[in-house]
């Protein structure tokens, strides 16, 4: 599931995957959060956590997200990903350089940084 984490500046959208993170989770939590903060900004920052409690995606989980990043590709200024996870950070560290903006990895011990860096 994708759960929002609470406390952000109103530009940043701060989501956390734990346990399987499903289609439908895309859907019912990162799309309306996206929407709500992109009513009031041209512009939105995204924190993006999978800490130790997220076991992976489901097949329609990772077509949901490419989606995601099609429709908004233009509308994130900065990109945190906080993860331990070697694999999703490696991603970002071989193809962040596509997305527009900036787009930072961080360890899950670094998750304060990650957040103060994205809301910065």
């Amino acid at each position: 599931m994708i759960r929002v984490i609470e406390g952000l500046p109103d530009n940043v959208v701060g989501l956390e995957g734990v346990g399987e993170v499903s289609a439908s989770d895309y859907t019912e939590v990162m799309d309306p959060a996206v929407d709500a903060a992109l009513a009031d900004h041209d512009k939105i920052r995204l924190v993006y956590v999978l800490g130790d409690e997220f076991t992976g995606y489901s097949g329609g989980a990772m077509w949901q997200d490419t989606k995601v990043g099609m429709a908004h590709f233009t509308s994130f200024e900065k990109i945190a990903l906080v993860t331990d996870h070697s694999a999703y950070r490696n991603g970002v560290k071989a193809f962040g350089w596509l997305i527009p903006g900036e787009v930072h990895e961080y360890a899950l011990a670094d998750r304060d940084a990650a957040i103060a860096w994205v809301s910065s």
